[in-house]
């Protein structure tokens, strides 16, 4: 008895795991696609991040990789470097222009023929991938002439791998046309339109991709687990920063902070916030392959701002550095097609630059105007701020105003307290001021 109890325990035993082996034989992994977002300008940092994504699809044994795009352009070289990524990547990159009303211009163009799968969301744009200066400085023509004659074989060679329209692929470039998302499918440049990425992976799923390497593979996407890759905190700081628009802002607060900081000496924080923001700006400059003929522009204004300061040329210096500001500011991305400031950011900084200069130059007009009613003579025995240092000569603050002051003995540094004895013509003859132990044992 026992023993037909122990023979058929052993076999429900066998039996349950045959099941559960033959369940395992048939079962197959759960679909998986991971979906990277790209907004904004194409810069080195973009290219790592796609090139993280391509990695960690592989490594995930993913069936897809899913790129949403949205750029007005970006640089060569970073356009390069993505596309080589997506031609030599071991999984299907499907490249999604989304949402509506998105476009994918200039290196955006590249990357979506590039990829083995090309769609856009119905109202986006493609196209218009002919190299242009990035300011109203233009570049010289022969060079020109190579950069599109380069880009117009490279997106021929693309379009041929892919098997997408060869010729007006390269219209794209030579003739900087541009393609509505139904344009762009009767010409067989996007395989497909879809109205969401849902309704991109069941549209997309059973199909057949050819990867590098040779190998077919079955998309499996209708049902597939959607897992997003984002960019990392330093990834989004430093696609943040290479925003022209944003470098720009962060060389006009270094230029704020450093005014400030050498107009008032001591006051610590202004200079601080400039000189992070200087560094910040650098940064984005070298990444965006910035023309450093704009940017020695752009300094020569912050020099002319702080000579208005010191030598009240009423308004000279300041027209100079307002034109230096407006001149650097459009040549700035000259050597960066697709890249460019808004007009309307460096129209309002001119504007609040000039600003600016305007409520200095009243100021010291109403100086002068004083100085007119009062004279110059009450101001001798008074005492003065240092604003520069005096070795002799320098600037000190006295009565509100910025004077130009030469030491009389001791040299006297920022901070310090002088009296003034006497006024020669526009600069003061002062000296330092003496503790008051020390003048009591005078």
């Amino acid at each position: 008895m026992f023993r037909r109890v122990r023979v058929a325990a052993y076999l429900a035993i066998v039996a349950c795991a045959l099941g559960s082996l033959a369940g395992t034989v048939g079962a197959t992994p759960e679909d998986r696609v991971v979906v990277i977002e790209v907004e904004g300008t194409i810069v080195p940092v973009v290219a790592q991040y796609i090139e993280r994504g391509i990695d960690h699809t592989e490594a995930q044994n993913a069936t897809a990789l899913v790129l949403v795009l949205n750029t007005p352009g970006g640089l060569l070289t970073a356009t390069e470097d993505i596309v080589s990524s997506i031609m030599n990547a071991n999984v299907p990159v499907i490249t999604y222009v989304s949402p509506k009303s998105a476009w994918a211009a200039s290196a955006g163009t590249f990357i979506t023929l590039a990829s083995h799968i090309a769609s856009m969301t119905p109202g986006t744009t493609i196209g218009a991938a002919h190299p242009v200066s990035g300011s109203d400085q233009e570049i010289p023509e022969d060079q020109m002439k190579k950069i599109t004659e380069f880009s117009a074989r490279w997106m021929r060679t693309i379009a041929e791998d892919r098997g997408r329209n060869i010729d007006e692929a390269e219209l794209a470039v030579t003739e900087s046309k541009s393609f509505t998302d139904t344009e762009a499918l009767a010409a067989n440049l996007i395989d497909l339109r879809a109205d969401s990425l849902e309704d991109l992976l069941t549209q997309v799923d059973g199909r057949t991709v050819t990867l590098s390497d040779g190998r077919d593979v079955i998309l499996s996407t209708r049902d597939a687990q959607i897992e997003p890759v984002d960019m990392n905190d330093l990834e989004r700081l430093l696609h943040t920063i290479s925003d022209p628009n944003v470098a720009y802002i962060l060389l006009t607060l270094a230029t704020i902070g450093l005014v400030t900081e050498i107009s008032s000496p001591g006051l610590i924080f202004p200079g601080v916030v400039g000189a992070i923001s200087l560094v910040l700006a650098f940064y984005a400059l070298g990444v965006l392959d910035a023309y450093w003929g704009g940017v020695a522009l752009m300094l020569l204004a912050v020099g002319l701002f702080i000579a208005e300061y010191f030598t009240s040329s009423f308004g000279g210096f300041t027209a100079g550095g307002i034109a230096a500001l407006i001149l650097g500011s459009i040549v700035l991305f000259s050597r960066s097609p697709g890249i460019e400031v808004d007009r309307g950011l460096i129209a309002g900084v001119a504007v609040g630059a000039g600003a600016f200069s305007l409520f200095i130059l009243g100021a010291i007009v109403r100086g002068q105007r004083r100085r007119k009613a009062t004279g110059t003579e009450g101001m001798v025995g008074g005492v003065a701020l240092v604003k520069t240092p005096l070795e002799p000569d320098g600037t000190v603050l006295a009565e509100g105003e910025l004077w130009a002051a030469r030491a009389v003995g001791d040299p006297a540094y920022p901070r310090e307290e002088v009296t003034i004895l006497g006024v020669e013509g526009l600069r003061l003859r002062v000296q330092k001021k003496r503790p008051a132990a020390e003048e009591g044992h005078r």
